[in-house]
């Protein structure tokens, strides 16, 4: 019999070290939070979108995501935010006013006249009395352990990827916001820890003094102080192809001096893709065995709607959509079922753009195809619609703009197809000042509490939600 109860023992022992029972040497599962922000895309630009690449019936990666949510994007003082307070209400679950970046409900950017808080693009803001930093999700995961990063096609120190990171009462202060995510720098926010692990866009020039060509007032080389911190600093896509993510643990890349260049006019021997960039941050940010946060952002989809060049816009979204499959194929490799992976992809307004009735079907847009860039044709006859006055126009339009003609001519599908075409509008505006819409945004999830994202929902909720999932 004791031999019998020696034998029965060791066999549930060695269950118990199969299922996990040994608790002392089973490493918990890394956890990580990929957030998706495609800057300004409405429902508008994502079924332009899915026409421009895959025709009306095809499906873009965004479009395959199981769980959906409508977002409210008003900002604390505006029907229609801009990218500053609606971002920040998704990362620290907070409704500020317009063009604040993660400060408390009661910071203003503009003083009691009305000036704004800048001299240049350094901050004016008062150091008491005009609010104070609310804690974001990122820094949230800093905390915890994990590494983070935040990756963007504008410059790293716009609205959106500046407020993972920084806090300060007007957007536009790019060199105040540099220096805060530069570790044992002035002016550096001490939220961050040892900082960010991964850091990839545009904006060289906020991070370099003006004797080198850059924006900085104070004198200061931030690249310098960063690679002396630990960092290793690219600036074109040889050297980004260079740091190997094995050896590479702190990353940043600053690959323009402004904003990175649209995605139809990127030269991919100078600068990577967004998708690129979104595989070098994920490989970096997963040796944390604790887990990541990275955001990353597709901004140029915003700019490419206040200049009204569709073409631009529409692009720009498809390289957004590559960036997801890229991180969802990458993180199914080492997380099959994203049991300890939550993705998230949304935006953060909408603009003005509209798709005209009554067309026919169009089919992806090819070469030797305009399809929903071209001119709206009749889906009974085929033959171009037409105005009132009997001139043909476009499908995509909008309703504010730069082009509004004092009267119309005859348009053609070679002329409105081209890249550089701005569609017509229904409002005329001054170049490149087209504004944002008010509707509510489109929000995708799969992944860990994928399933608490549905209905209606404001975008200060995302932020708990995240948190709830994740355990933040």
């Amino acid at each position: 019999m004791r031999h019998i109860s020696l034998l029965a023992a060791a066999v549930s022992a060695a269950l118990l070290a199969g299922c996990g029972g040994n608790s002392s040497t089973q490493e918990t599962p890394a956890t990580n939070v990929i957030f998706f922000l495609g800057d300004g895309m409405g429902i508008n630009t994502l079924t332009a979108a899915r026409i421009y690449k895959v025709g009306e019936d095809g499906d873009l990666t965004i479009d395959t995501l199981p769980e959906t949510a409508f977002v409210r994007t008003y900002s604390n003082n505006a029907q229609v935010t801009d990218s500053a307070p609606s971002m920040a209400a998704y990362m620290t679950g907070v409704k500020m006013n317009n063009e604040v970046i993660s400060m408390s409900a009661d910071t203003m950017a503009f003083d009691a006249s009305g000036n704004n808080y800048l001299s240049g693009t350094d901050s004016t803001c008062p150091a008491s009395g005009n609010g104070s930093a609310v804690t974001t999700l990122l820094e949230l995961a800093k905390k915890a352990g994990w590494s983070t990063g935040a990756v963007t096609t504008t410059r790293v120190t716009h609205a959106t990827p500046a407020v993972t990171y920084s806090h300060i009462c007007h957007r536009d202060a790019e060199n105040t916001i540099a220096a805060q995510m530069v570790p044992g720098g002035s002016g550096y926010n001490s939220a961050l820890g040892d900082g960010l692990n991964v850091l990839m866009g545009g904006g060289r020039q906020f991070y370099l003094p003006t004797a080198s060509g850059g924006k900085r007032t104070d004198g200061r080389d931030l690249t310098a102080e960063l690679v002396k911190q630990g960092y290793t600093y690219v600036k074109n896509k040889t050297e980004f192809d260079a740091a190997a993510a094995a050896s590479t643990d702190k990353l940043v890349g600053l690959f323009t001096s402004s904003h990175m260049s649209y995605d139809i006019d990127r030269d991919p021997t100078v600068e990577p893709s967004l998708a690129e960039m979104t595989t070098k941050a994920i490989d970096i940010l997963s040796k944390n065995k604790k887990g990541f946060f990275l955001m990353v952002e597709g901004g140029r989809i915003d700019h490419a709607l206040h200049e009204t060049t569709a073409a631009k816009a529409l692009q720009d979204t498809v390289a957004f959509d590559d960036a997801i499959q890229t991180a969802l194929t990458k993180m199914k490799a080492v997380d099959p079922t994203l049991a300890n992976t939550l993705i998230v992809v949304t935006a953060d307004h909408d603009h003005t753009l509209v798709l005209n009735g009554y067309a026919k079907r169009t089919g992806a847009t090819t070469a030797s195809n305009p399809g929903i860039l071209g001119l709206l044709k009749n889906f009974v006859s085929g033959a171009n619609a037409t105005d009132s006055g009997g001139l043909p126009f476009t499908i995509l339009g909008f309703g504010n703009g730069e082009n509004r003609p004092a009267t119309r001519s005859a348009l053609t599908d070679a002329q409105v197809s081209v890249k550089t075409y701005h569609q017509e509008a229904a409002v005329p505006m001054a170049a490149g000042s087209e504004t944002h819409g008010g509707t509510d945004v489109f929000l995708g999830a799969i992944g860990r509490g994928a399933d608490k994202f549905t209905g209606v929902i404001t975008n200060t909720e995302v932020f708990g939600l995240i948190r709830s999932a994740v355990g933040l």
